[in-house]
Protein backbone atom coordinates (compact mmCIF):
# COMPACT_ATOMS: atom_id res chain seq x y z
CA UNK A 1 0.00 0.00 0.00
CA UNK A 2 2.81 2.72 1.05
CA UNK A 3 4.52 1.59 -2.04
CA UNK A 4 1.54 2.32 -4.33
CA UNK A 5 1.19 5.90 -2.54
CA UNK A 6 4.74 6.84 -3.19
CA UNK A 7 4.48 5.49 -6.88
CA UNK A 8 1.37 7.90 -6.82
CA UNK A 9 3.18 10.74 -5.39
CA UNK A 10 5.88 10.64 -7.83
CA UNK A 11 3.52 10.35 -10.71
CA UNK A 12 1.79 13.54 -9.05
CA UNK A 13 4.84 15.01 -8.80
CA UNK A 14 6.11 14.32 -12.49
CA UNK A 15 2.94 15.68 -13.94
CA UNK A 16 3.05 18.99 -11.63
CA UNK A 17 6.93 19.46 -12.83
CA UNK A 18 5.86 18.80 -16.54
CA UNK A 19 2.67 21.37 -16.08
CA UNK A 20 4.86 24.09 -15.02
CA UNK A 21 7.94 23.46 -17.03
CA UNK A 22 6.06 22.60 -20.62
CA UNK A 23 4.72 26.26 -21.09
CA UNK A 24 8.20 27.72 -20.75
CA UNK A 25 9.24 25.60 -23.02
CA UNK A 26 6.56 26.51 -25.20
CA UNK A 27 7.98 30.21 -25.09
CA UNK A 28 11.51 29.52 -25.50
CA UNK A 29 10.74 27.20 -28.83
CA UNK A 30 8.87 30.93 -30.17
CA UNK A 31 12.56 33.03 -28.60
CA UNK A 32 14.53 30.62 -30.23
CA UNK A 33 13.06 30.63 -33.55
CA UNK A 34 13.20 35.02 -32.90
CA UNK A 35 16.89 34.52 -32.69
CA UNK A 36 17.34 32.22 -35.66
CA UNK A 37 15.42 34.22 -37.86
CA UNK A 38 16.98 37.83 -36.64
CA UNK A 39 20.81 35.91 -36.71
CA UNK A 40 23.01 38.35 -38.29
CA UNK A 41 24.88 35.91 -39.87
CA UNK A 42 21.89 34.15 -41.60
CA UNK A 43 19.89 37.59 -42.49
CA UNK A 44 16.80 35.55 -42.92
CA UNK A 45 14.69 38.59 -41.50
CA UNK A 46 15.82 42.18 -41.09
CA UNK A 47 16.38 44.38 -37.94
CA UNK A 48 13.76 46.77 -39.52
CA UNK A 49 11.20 44.03 -39.30
CA UNK A 50 11.45 43.36 -35.77
CA UNK A 51 10.77 47.12 -34.87
CA UNK A 52 7.39 47.07 -37.39
CA UNK A 53 6.23 43.87 -35.49
CA UNK A 54 7.38 45.43 -31.93
CA UNK A 55 5.14 48.76 -33.64
CA UNK A 56 2.04 46.41 -34.15
CA UNK A 57 2.96 44.91 -31.12
CA UNK A 58 2.46 48.13 -29.26
CA UNK A 59 0.14 49.79 -31.10
CA UNK A 60 -2.71 47.10 -31.83
CA UNK A 61 -2.06 43.02 -30.90
CA UNK A 62 -1.56 43.97 -27.03
CA UNK A 63 -4.35 46.70 -27.01
CA UNK A 64 -6.83 44.23 -28.59
CA UNK A 65 -5.60 41.57 -26.11
CA UNK A 66 -6.32 43.49 -23.33
CA UNK A 67 -9.96 45.20 -24.37
CA UNK A 68 -11.32 41.92 -25.12
CA UNK A 69 -10.10 39.94 -21.76
CA UNK A 70 -9.88 42.77 -19.47
CA UNK A 71 -13.23 44.14 -20.80
CA UNK A 72 -14.88 40.21 -20.31
CA UNK A 73 -14.00 39.98 -16.92
CA UNK A 74 -14.00 43.05 -14.94
CA UNK A 75 -16.93 44.08 -13.33
CA UNK A 76 -17.97 46.44 -10.62
CA UNK A 77 -17.36 44.45 -7.88
CA UNK A 78 -14.18 42.93 -9.36
CA UNK A 79 -13.02 46.48 -9.78
CA UNK A 80 -13.17 46.63 -6.19
CA UNK A 81 -12.17 43.21 -5.17
CA UNK A 82 -8.87 43.38 -7.29
CA UNK A 83 -7.55 46.35 -5.34
CA UNK A 84 -4.40 44.06 -4.07
CA UNK A 85 -3.29 44.15 -7.91
CA UNK A 86 -1.79 47.37 -8.49
CA UNK A 87 -0.96 48.01 -4.67
CA UNK A 88 1.14 44.71 -5.19
CA UNK A 89 3.40 46.74 -7.94
CA UNK A 90 3.74 49.01 -5.81
CA UNK A 91 4.85 46.86 -2.86
CA UNK A 92 7.36 44.94 -5.37
CA UNK A 93 8.60 47.81 -6.81
CA UNK A 94 9.44 49.17 -3.53
CA UNK A 95 10.88 46.01 -2.23
CA UNK A 96 12.89 45.94 -5.27
CA UNK A 97 14.15 49.20 -5.13
CA UNK A 98 15.53 48.06 -1.67
CA UNK A 99 17.25 45.23 -3.03
CA UNK A 100 18.94 47.70 -5.02
CA UNK A 101 20.41 49.54 -2.87
CA UNK A 102 22.01 46.77 -0.97
CA UNK A 103 22.94 45.63 -4.72
CA UNK A 104 24.70 49.31 -4.85
CA UNK A 105 25.93 48.83 -0.72
CA UNK A 106 27.77 45.42 -1.40
CA UNK A 107 28.84 45.63 -5.31
CA UNK A 108 29.32 49.69 -5.34
CA UNK A 109 28.82 50.08 -9.27
CA UNK A 110 30.68 53.74 -10.72
CA UNK A 111 29.20 57.00 -9.21
CA UNK A 112 27.24 57.76 -11.81
CA UNK A 113 25.39 54.25 -11.95
CA UNK A 114 23.92 54.31 -8.88
CA UNK A 115 20.47 55.65 -9.34
CA UNK A 116 20.20 53.12 -12.58
CA UNK A 117 21.40 50.11 -10.15
CA UNK A 118 18.58 50.93 -7.82
CA UNK A 119 15.69 51.50 -10.98
CA UNK A 120 16.69 48.28 -13.02
CA UNK A 121 16.36 46.33 -9.47
CA UNK A 122 13.16 47.16 -8.80
CA UNK A 123 11.27 47.99 -11.37
CA UNK A 124 9.93 44.38 -13.45
CA UNK A 125 8.59 43.87 -16.74
CA UNK A 126 4.65 43.78 -15.57
CA UNK A 127 3.01 43.78 -18.84
CA UNK A 128 4.34 41.86 -22.26
CA UNK A 129 6.38 38.93 -20.25
CA UNK A 130 3.63 38.00 -17.82
CA UNK A 131 1.05 38.12 -20.60
CA UNK A 132 3.27 35.93 -22.51
CA UNK A 133 3.56 33.56 -19.49
CA UNK A 134 -0.05 33.09 -18.98
CA UNK A 135 -1.14 32.67 -22.13
CA UNK A 136 1.39 29.69 -22.45
CA UNK A 137 0.20 28.30 -18.99
CA UNK A 138 -3.28 28.68 -19.97
CA UNK A 139 -2.80 27.11 -23.83
CA UNK A 140 -1.92 24.11 -22.04
CA UNK A 141 -4.72 21.27 -21.21
CA UNK A 142 -4.19 20.38 -17.76
CA UNK A 143 -3.56 23.92 -16.30
CA UNK A 144 -4.46 24.66 -12.77
CA UNK A 145 -6.23 27.17 -13.30
CA UNK A 146 -9.69 25.86 -14.79
CA UNK A 147 -11.59 26.85 -17.60
CA UNK A 148 -11.34 30.66 -17.76
CA UNK A 149 -7.68 30.44 -17.08
CA UNK A 150 -6.76 33.10 -20.15
CA UNK A 151 -9.27 35.13 -19.86
CA UNK A 152 -8.88 35.51 -16.05
CA UNK A 153 -5.05 36.09 -16.16
CA UNK A 154 -4.96 38.63 -18.81
CA UNK A 155 -7.29 40.41 -16.97
CA UNK A 156 -5.35 40.84 -13.79
CA UNK A 157 -2.08 41.53 -15.44
CA UNK A 158 -3.60 44.29 -17.93
CA UNK A 159 -5.06 45.91 -14.66
CA UNK A 160 -1.91 46.08 -13.33
CA UNK A 161 -0.14 48.01 -15.89
CA UNK A 162 -1.65 51.26 -15.47
CA UNK A 163 0.51 51.61 -12.15
CA UNK A 164 3.66 50.59 -13.73
CA UNK A 165 2.94 53.20 -16.56
CA UNK A 166 2.35 55.77 -14.31
CA UNK A 167 5.40 54.91 -12.78
CA UNK A 168 7.81 54.79 -15.58
CA UNK A 169 6.62 57.94 -16.78
CA UNK A 170 6.90 60.06 -13.25
CA UNK A 171 9.28 58.48 -11.05
CA UNK A 172 11.43 56.34 -13.61
CA UNK A 173 11.83 59.16 -16.08
CA UNK A 174 13.29 61.53 -13.48
CA UNK A 175 15.03 59.50 -11.81
CA UNK A 176 17.28 58.35 -15.17
CA UNK A 177 17.89 62.01 -15.63
CA UNK A 178 21.89 61.99 -15.90
CA UNK A 179 23.73 62.72 -12.90
CA UNK A 180 24.53 66.15 -12.74
CA UNK A 181 27.92 65.21 -11.57
CA UNK A 182 28.76 63.29 -14.66
CA UNK A 183 26.69 65.51 -17.39
CA UNK A 184 29.47 67.11 -19.07
CA UNK A 185 29.00 71.11 -19.25
CA UNK A 186 30.23 72.70 -22.40
CA UNK A 187 29.62 75.91 -24.43
CA UNK A 188 26.28 75.95 -25.85
CA UNK A 189 27.35 75.30 -29.85
CA UNK A 190 29.60 72.50 -28.79
CA UNK A 191 26.51 71.00 -26.71
CA UNK A 192 24.81 71.05 -29.76
CA UNK A 193 26.92 69.80 -31.52
CA UNK A 194 27.52 66.80 -29.53
CA UNK A 195 23.58 66.11 -29.24
CA UNK A 196 23.32 66.27 -33.10
CA UNK A 197 25.85 63.49 -33.38
CA UNK A 198 24.54 61.36 -30.68
CA UNK A 199 21.34 61.50 -32.45
CA UNK A 200 22.71 60.77 -35.66
CA UNK A 201 24.38 57.65 -34.02
CA UNK A 202 21.22 57.04 -32.32
CA UNK A 203 19.04 56.64 -35.51
CA UNK A 204 21.75 54.56 -37.06
CA UNK A 205 22.47 52.21 -34.76
CA UNK A 206 19.77 52.34 -31.89
CA UNK A 207 19.24 48.59 -30.60
CA UNK A 208 16.20 46.66 -30.71
CA UNK A 209 16.10 46.48 -27.04
CA UNK A 210 15.48 49.79 -26.10
CA UNK A 211 12.83 50.71 -28.04
CA UNK A 212 11.10 47.41 -28.08
CA UNK A 213 7.92 48.26 -25.63
CA UNK A 214 8.04 52.12 -26.57
CA UNK A 215 8.29 52.26 -31.09
CA UNK A 216 9.31 55.60 -31.74
CA UNK A 217 10.12 57.16 -28.72
CA UNK A 218 13.32 58.66 -30.25
CA UNK A 219 10.21 61.52 -31.26
CA UNK A 220 9.57 62.44 -28.25
CA UNK A 221 12.75 64.08 -27.04
CA UNK A 222 12.59 67.58 -25.97
CA UNK A 223 14.97 69.95 -25.50
CA UNK A 224 15.23 68.70 -21.59
CA UNK A 225 15.38 65.17 -21.94
CA UNK A 226 18.93 64.65 -22.19
CA UNK A 227 20.03 67.05 -19.25
CA UNK A 228 20.02 66.94 -15.32
CA UNK A 229 16.90 69.17 -15.54
CA UNK A 230 15.87 68.75 -11.65
CA UNK A 231 19.58 69.14 -10.63
CA UNK A 232 19.78 72.57 -13.03
CA UNK A 233 15.75 73.85 -11.36
CA UNK A 234 16.64 72.90 -7.85
CA UNK A 235 20.65 73.94 -7.55
CA UNK A 236 22.62 76.66 -7.99
CA UNK A 237 25.30 75.45 -10.16
CA UNK A 238 27.97 77.87 -11.29
CA UNK A 239 28.96 77.52 -15.06
CA UNK A 240 25.00 76.88 -16.22
CA UNK A 241 22.97 79.01 -18.11
CA UNK A 242 19.75 79.94 -16.30
CA UNK A 243 18.39 80.37 -19.89
CA UNK A 244 18.49 76.48 -19.95
CA UNK A 245 15.75 76.39 -16.62
CA UNK A 246 12.59 77.42 -17.92
CA UNK A 247 12.12 79.41 -14.55
CA UNK A 248 11.16 82.83 -14.50
CA UNK A 249 11.57 83.13 -10.73
CA UNK A 250 14.89 82.49 -10.85
CA UNK A 251 15.93 84.30 -13.93
CA UNK A 252 14.30 87.51 -12.11
CA UNK A 253 16.01 86.65 -8.89
CA UNK A 254 19.55 87.36 -10.65
CA UNK A 255 21.08 90.37 -9.34
CA UNK A 256 21.22 92.12 -12.88
CA UNK A 257 20.46 95.86 -11.02
CA UNK A 258 16.78 96.17 -13.17
CA UNK A 259 14.98 94.07 -11.29
CA UNK A 260 14.10 93.77 -7.53
CA UNK A 261 14.10 90.18 -6.40
CA UNK A 262 12.26 90.90 -3.50
CA UNK A 263 9.63 92.34 -4.98
CA UNK A 264 9.21 89.76 -7.06
CA UNK A 265 9.17 87.17 -4.62
CA UNK A 266 6.33 88.78 -2.90
CA UNK A 267 4.31 88.73 -5.70
CA UNK A 268 5.06 84.76 -7.04
CA UNK A 269 4.34 81.84 -5.38
CA UNK A 270 6.62 80.28 -3.11
CA UNK A 271 9.65 79.16 -4.68
CA UNK A 272 9.66 75.46 -4.05
CA UNK A 273 6.18 75.31 -5.31
CA UNK A 274 7.14 77.07 -8.42
CA UNK A 275 10.04 74.28 -9.08
CA UNK A 276 7.61 71.93 -8.63
CA UNK A 277 5.64 72.95 -11.21
CA UNK A 278 8.20 73.51 -13.52
CA UNK A 279 9.50 69.68 -12.87
CA UNK A 280 5.80 68.55 -13.16
CA UNK A 281 5.36 70.48 -16.53
CA UNK A 282 8.21 68.75 -17.81
CA UNK A 283 7.00 65.22 -17.05
CA UNK A 284 5.64 63.27 -20.15
CA UNK A 285 2.74 62.87 -18.17
CA UNK A 286 0.96 62.46 -21.99
CA UNK A 287 2.91 59.76 -22.68
CA UNK A 288 1.32 57.61 -19.91
CA UNK A 289 -1.84 57.73 -22.34
CA UNK A 290 -0.56 55.12 -25.19
CA UNK A 291 -2.53 52.56 -26.82
CA UNK A 292 -2.27 49.79 -24.29
CA UNK A 293 -3.21 51.98 -21.10
CA UNK A 294 -6.26 53.27 -23.43
CA UNK A 295 -7.52 49.81 -24.35
CA UNK A 296 -7.08 49.17 -20.48
CA UNK A 297 -9.17 52.69 -19.64
CA UNK A 298 -11.84 51.52 -22.49
CA UNK A 299 -12.25 47.76 -20.82
CA UNK A 300 -12.67 49.25 -17.28
CA UNK A 301 -15.24 51.70 -18.55
CA UNK A 302 -17.58 49.09 -20.51
CA UNK A 303 -17.01 46.14 -17.68
CA UNK A 304 -18.15 48.05 -14.90
CA UNK A 305 -21.09 49.31 -16.71
CA UNK A 306 -23.56 46.60 -17.71
CA UNK A 307 -24.96 48.38 -19.90
CA UNK A 308 -22.31 48.69 -21.84
CA UNK A 309 -20.71 45.35 -21.33
CA UNK A 310 -24.18 44.13 -23.02
CA UNK A 311 -23.10 45.93 -26.14
CA UNK A 312 -20.14 44.00 -26.75
CA UNK A 313 -19.61 41.08 -24.59
CA UNK A 314 -21.50 37.56 -24.49
CA UNK A 315 -22.95 35.74 -27.63
CA UNK A 316 -26.05 37.95 -28.53
CA UNK A 317 -24.59 41.15 -27.60
CA UNK A 318 -25.07 43.65 -30.93
CA UNK A 319 -21.41 44.40 -31.25
CA UNK A 320 -19.85 41.14 -30.86
CA UNK A 321 -18.57 40.95 -33.92
CA UNK A 322 -15.99 43.60 -33.10
CA UNK A 323 -14.80 41.92 -29.83
CA UNK A 324 -14.24 38.69 -32.00
CA UNK A 325 -12.21 40.65 -34.52
CA UNK A 326 -10.60 41.93 -32.02
CA UNK A 327 -9.60 38.80 -30.09
CA UNK A 328 -8.50 36.84 -33.30
CA UNK A 329 -5.69 40.23 -33.56
CA UNK A 330 -5.12 40.44 -30.14
CA UNK A 331 -4.15 36.32 -30.58
CA UNK A 332 -1.08 37.17 -31.98
CA UNK A 333 0.61 39.26 -29.49
CA UNK A 334 2.33 36.32 -27.29
CA UNK A 335 3.85 34.69 -30.54
CA UNK A 336 5.04 38.12 -31.65
CA UNK A 337 6.70 38.94 -28.28
CA UNK A 338 8.83 36.07 -27.97
CA UNK A 339 9.88 36.64 -31.55
CA UNK A 340 10.89 39.86 -30.54
CA UNK A 341 12.25 38.98 -27.84
CA UNK A 342 14.45 36.58 -29.85
CA UNK A 343 15.62 39.47 -32.08
CA UNK A 344 16.62 41.41 -29.22
CA UNK A 345 19.08 38.50 -27.77
CA UNK A 346 20.48 37.88 -31.32
CA UNK A 347 21.91 41.35 -30.93
CA UNK A 348 23.88 40.77 -27.77
CA UNK A 349 24.47 42.59 -25.42
CA UNK A 350 26.23 46.02 -25.26
CA UNK A 351 29.62 47.05 -23.41
CA UNK A 352 29.08 48.12 -20.34
CA UNK A 353 30.79 50.00 -17.23
CA UNK A 354 28.58 48.52 -14.78
CA UNK A 355 30.76 46.01 -13.82
CA UNK A 356 30.18 41.94 -14.03
CA UNK A 357 30.14 42.11 -9.88
CA UNK A 358 27.10 44.70 -9.91
CA UNK A 359 25.41 42.93 -12.82
CA UNK A 360 25.59 39.40 -11.39
CA UNK A 361 24.39 41.62 -8.47
CA UNK A 362 21.12 43.04 -9.79
CA UNK A 363 20.18 39.41 -11.53
CA UNK A 364 20.67 37.74 -8.20
CA UNK A 365 18.53 40.09 -6.28
CA UNK A 366 15.90 40.90 -9.11
CA UNK A 367 15.37 37.08 -10.34
CA UNK A 368 16.07 34.99 -7.05
CA UNK A 369 16.05 36.94 -4.10
CA UNK A 370 12.83 38.99 -4.61
CA UNK A 371 10.67 35.98 -6.10
CA UNK A 372 11.32 35.14 -2.39
CA UNK A 373 10.33 38.10 -0.86
CA UNK A 374 7.66 37.96 -2.79
CA UNK A 375 5.98 34.20 -2.00
CA UNK A 376 6.21 36.27 1.92
CA UNK A 377 4.17 39.11 0.83
CA UNK A 378 1.33 37.01 -0.88
CA UNK A 379 0.84 34.20 1.47
CA UNK A 380 0.71 37.07 4.31
CA UNK A 381 -1.78 39.14 2.13
CA UNK A 382 -3.60 36.15 1.95
CA UNK A 383 -3.67 35.48 5.81
CA UNK A 384 -4.69 39.26 6.15
CA UNK A 385 -7.78 38.41 3.54
CA UNK A 386 -6.05 40.80 0.86
CA UNK A 387 -6.80 38.29 -1.86
CA UNK A 388 -9.97 36.76 -3.84
CA UNK A 389 -10.81 33.46 -1.87
CA UNK A 390 -9.83 30.20 -3.88
CA UNK A 391 -8.45 32.29 -7.09
CA UNK A 392 -5.10 30.41 -7.72
CA UNK A 393 -4.61 32.64 -10.73
CA UNK A 394 -5.24 35.55 -8.57
CA UNK A 395 -2.07 34.46 -6.52
CA UNK A 396 -0.22 33.45 -9.79
CA UNK A 397 -0.14 36.77 -11.25
CA UNK A 398 0.87 38.55 -7.98
CA UNK A 399 3.89 35.95 -7.60
CA UNK A 400 4.90 37.14 -11.35
CA UNK A 401 5.21 40.28 -10.35
CA UNK A 402 8.29 39.58 -8.32
CA UNK A 403 9.20 37.31 -10.56
CA UNK A 404 10.05 39.04 -14.14
CA UNK A 405 13.01 40.55 -15.17
CA UNK A 406 13.44 44.47 -15.16
CA UNK A 407 10.93 46.28 -17.95
CA UNK A 408 12.17 46.30 -20.91
CA UNK A 409 10.82 49.70 -20.95
CA UNK A 410 13.53 51.10 -19.00
CA UNK A 411 15.76 50.72 -21.60
CA UNK A 412 13.39 53.45 -24.10
CA UNK A 413 13.85 55.28 -21.22
CA UNK A 414 17.21 55.59 -20.81
CA UNK A 415 17.64 56.37 -24.31
CA UNK A 416 15.48 59.06 -24.37
CA UNK A 417 17.19 60.76 -21.24
CA UNK A 418 20.80 60.11 -22.90
CA UNK A 419 21.71 57.74 -19.61
CA UNK A 420 23.57 54.28 -18.81
CA UNK A 421 21.67 53.27 -22.39
CA UNK A 422 24.38 50.74 -23.63
CA UNK A 423 24.05 49.21 -19.59
CA UNK A 424 20.59 49.18 -19.76
CA UNK A 425 20.62 47.29 -23.14
CA UNK A 426 23.45 44.72 -21.82
CA UNK A 427 21.28 44.24 -18.54
CA UNK A 428 18.13 43.62 -19.94
CA UNK A 429 20.22 41.04 -22.27
CA UNK A 430 21.50 38.77 -19.49
CA UNK A 431 18.44 39.28 -16.95
CA UNK A 432 16.19 37.81 -19.79
CA UNK A 433 18.68 34.97 -20.53
CA UNK A 434 18.66 34.07 -16.99
CA UNK A 435 15.20 34.75 -16.59
CA UNK A 436 14.17 31.85 -18.98
CA UNK A 437 15.83 29.84 -16.16
CA UNK A 438 14.72 31.18 -12.83
CA UNK A 439 11.28 31.21 -14.15
CA UNK A 440 10.36 27.93 -14.63
CA UNK A 441 12.65 26.97 -11.55
CA UNK A 442 10.00 29.47 -9.76
CA UNK A 443 7.08 28.54 -11.48
CA UNK A 444 7.72 24.98 -10.57
CA UNK A 445 7.32 26.35 -6.97
CA UNK A 446 4.47 28.38 -7.50
CA UNK A 447 2.10 25.20 -8.61
CA UNK A 448 3.15 23.14 -5.81
CA UNK A 449 2.64 25.72 -3.14
CA UNK A 450 0.04 27.94 -4.64
CA UNK A 451 -3.24 26.24 -3.10
CA UNK A 452 -0.66 26.73 0.58
CA UNK A 453 -1.20 30.52 0.03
Amino acid sequence: MSSSLYDMSLRSGGADLATAIVPLLKLLCLTVIGLLLANPTMQFIPKATFKLLSKLVFALFLPCLIFTELGESITLENFVDWWFIPVNVLVSTALGCLLGFVVVVICRPPPQLTRFTIIMTGFGNTGNLPLAVVGSVCHTKDNPFGKHCNTRGVAYVSFAQWVAVILVYTLVYHMMEPPMEYYEIVEEGAEIEIEEQRRALNDISRPLLVEAEWPGMEDKETEHSKTPFIARVFKSISGISSSAIPDLEIMAERDDGNNSPRSIRCLAEPKVVRRIRIVAEQTPLQHILQPPTIASLLAIIIGTVPQLKALFFGYDAPFSFITDSLEILGGAMVPSVMLILGGMLAEGPNESRLGLRTTIGIVVARLLVLPILGIGIVALSNKLNFLVENDAMFRFVLLLQYTSPSAILLGAIASLRGYAVSEASALLFWQHVFALFSLSFYIVIYFRIIEYI
